[in-house]
């Protein structure tokens, strides 16, 4: 993939696209699956995230904060426990680092005052990424950055295809029952999850298919 920049030449952060598109739960979902797939995190308890035990939290980059780092570390920090995804997003520290990241999005014009929803220019910037950046039919030679710009730009069906089994087993993406089977429900306007990732998936028209796992 290309770098992810907007329409000014601002190249932003895989969190801070989460954000526009998703709000703070898709930012929180992004920086879940970042420390996944560094090994810093794994799937709990059913429906919750914990801290892998042999791993710690993200280093402090020197120099200026990194906000980016900031958001990781606090989702990192909140599992002392293990939590789930509404539990990780209501924690103080969490809120407080999802903060951190509205900071630059606001001054550059694309978060709109009181209530920090995105402009009509940060929804036309993500459109426009989403088309540069199709969804991924695979995992094959794509990097980290190119899996979490994936998950914030397509969300639920992203998941779907990078980290399936780890999604489903940490409330990531929400099972549906059809018949005796555990079944992943589709995203609400996205069609069919498709690609080549994970468990069984259901279209809206019926169909079901499946793929590899993560």
């Amino acid at each position: 993939m290309d770098d992810s920049t907007d329409s000014t030449g601002v190249r932003r952060t895989p969190y801070e696209i989460a954000l526009l598109r998703g709000g703070p739960r898709a930012a929180v979902t992004v920086a879940v699956v970042a420390l996944h797939l560094r090994g810093a995190v794994e799937a709990g308890p059913p429906g919750t995230v914990r801290a892998s035990a042999h791993d710690s939290a993200p280093a402090a980059d020197a120099g200026s904060p990194d906000r980016t780092r900031v958001l990781e570390r606090a989702v990192h920090g909140a599992l002392e426990e293990p939590a789930g995804l509404r539990e990780l997003v209501r924690h103080p520290d969490v809120r407080w680092a999802v903060a951190e990241v509205r900071v630059d999005l606001a001054e550059a014009g694309l978060l709109r005052y009181p209530l920090l929803g995105p402009t009509r220019a940060a929804r036309r910037q993500v459109r426009g990424l989403q088309e540069r950046h199709p969804l991924p039919a695979g995992r094959h030679g794509l990097t980290q950055h190119d899996k979490l710009l994936a998950v914030a730009l397509h969300g639920e069906p992203a998941l779907s295809v990078f980290v399936p089994r780890f999604a489903l087993r940490t409330g990531l993406l929400a099972r549906v029952e059809i018949g005796n089977k555990n079944m992943l429900r589709p995203s609400r306007g996205s069609g069919t999850y498709g690609g080549s990732g994970g468990s069984h998936y259901c279209g809206g028209g019926g169909g079901c298919g499946g793929g590899g796992g993560d």
